[in-house]
């Protein structure tokens, strides 16, 4: 599910599991590319690679972190297609089913980024068959209105960070790493053809304000933060204040 454009609307019958190991989170991550932005001059920016791997890498970590509360993740994927049915789609795969159960209650009606949360339990339990296999071997003619999955990549630092044994004293090493290379490259995040910007036009998971990434976040806690409102972070309120919630608000989950 997910993954046919039709949606509802389709003849095929698309089998719909009462429990799975994976689960579904449609729009859940808020692609840049799909909505550029843009600058005095009414033109959309250019982003640089560096700035949207920063800001995928982010949202990843961030997002691992709370959904792991949940039980143990084997995949955490995220499309990078840009068409309709496929936005922004994160596909969580749990070592148990009950584990996805649990995630799935608790995600029900919360928000992110101002999105409502409707998880969803997906059949999908081996990704090779519908990921893109263009995509995974070099580039897709069809680009990121593939039908298939093309799923956004993270670095091997990463990935051994969060997925390996004793993950956490290792994440602690990556995190701080990963933030001292953002401090010496922030003028160069985001921005392309020389006109590099820096902090001050990203916008932080976490409170939903610019000029900061979520972990110099002033307000701290990150996506695992738990507030009411619509202001950010994981919480029970929604809108665009960065998270989980159940109101509205960027709480990352509001």
């Amino acid at each position: 599910m997910g993954a046919c454009r039709h949606g509802d609307k389709c003849s095929r019958i698309h089998n719909r599991p009462v429990l799975s190991q994976t689960i579904l989170i449609p729009h859940m991550y808020l692609n840049p590319v799909a909505a550029p932005m843009i600058d005095a001059e009414g033109n959309p920016v250019e982003y640089d690679k560096k700035y949207l791997r920063d800001h995928f890498e982010e949202f990843y970590e961030d997002a691992f972190d709370e959904l792991e509360k949940y039980g143990e993740i084997e995949e955490l994927n995220v499309c990078d297609n840009v068409n309709e049915h496929l936005l922004g789609n994160v596909y969580v795969k749990f070592a148990e089913d009950d584990s996805a159960e649990k995630a799935l209650t608790a995600l029900a009606n919360r928000y992110y980024g101002g999105r409502l949360l409707m998880p969803e339990f997906c059949p999908v339990t081996d990704f090779k068959d519908a990921a893109c296999r263009q995509f995974e071997e070099s580039e897709c003619t069809r680009g990121g209105l593939c039908n298939f999955m093309h799923i956004k990549r993270i670095s091997k630092s990463l990935r051994k960070a969060l997925f390996k044994p004793k993950k956490k004293a290792r994440r602690g090493s990556y995190s701080s790493s990963r933030s001292r290379s953002r401090s010496r490259s922030r003028s160069r995040d985001r921005g392309g053809k020389g006109k590099g910007k820096g902090k001050g036009s990203s916008t932080c998971y976490n409170c939903g304000e610019r000029g900061h990434f979520s972990r110099d976040c002033p307000q701290k806690g990150g996506m695992g933060m738990i507030t009411d409102g619509k202001s950010g972070g994981y919480g029970k309120g929604g809108g665009y204040g960065g998270g989980y919630g159940k109101g509205g608000g960027y709480d990352r989950y509001g």
